[in-house]
């Protein structure tokens, strides 16, 4: 049998970590997952699908990623029933992160970049390609020395 689930959206707010009572980290969000497929004459919509993560990925969610953050999430999808504080019983349906990736825009000084809040639906239209022109050969790195590369500061902020 086979559980796997591969999912990319936009978190509709900030994740929040949590600790159990036992000291694990954890934390769950909701993303918004767009359909693939429009009705025409009607806007693009969206499922919202619950998240969770446990351990270093909860630490990691909450350090790197925001509302508006467009993630990707691999895990797999889980059921459960329990009893709420009215006593009905409540019937939930979420995704396991087993893995968790950056996808689209970096973030920048002043908080996450917002351009695609700002152009969402709008439709896409492609641009006419240019008319083609002249182009070079690319150069060859064969004849390169040490020289020629930047030094990079080691930077232990980084995730990976």
């Amino acid at each position: 049998m086979l559980n796997r689930v591969i999912l990319m959206g936009r978190l509709v707010a900030d994740p929040e970590l949590k600790t159990t009572g036992s000291g694990i980290s954890v934390t769950s969000f909701r993303i918004a997952v767009d359909r693939s497929y429009v009705k025409q004459g009607e806007e693009r919509k969206a499922d919202f699908i619950d998240i969770v993560c446990w351990r270093q990925q909860a630490e990691f969610v909450c350090r790197y990623f925001g509302k508006g953050s467009l993630i990707a999430v691999e895990g797999q999808l889980q059921t459960r029933t329990y009893q709420a504080k009215d006593g009905s019983n409540r019937y939930v349906v979420e995704v396991v992160a087993d893995n968790i990736s950056f996808t689209g825009e970096k973030r920048d000084n002043s908080g996450y970049n917002n351009s695609y809040n700002q152009s969402y639906g709008q439709s896409y239209a492609p641009q006419q390609p240019a008319a083609p022109q002249q182009t070079q050969p690319a150069p060859s790195y064969q004849s390169g020395s040490n020289s020629d590369f930047q030094e990079m500061p080691f930077d232990d902020d980084l995730p990976f």
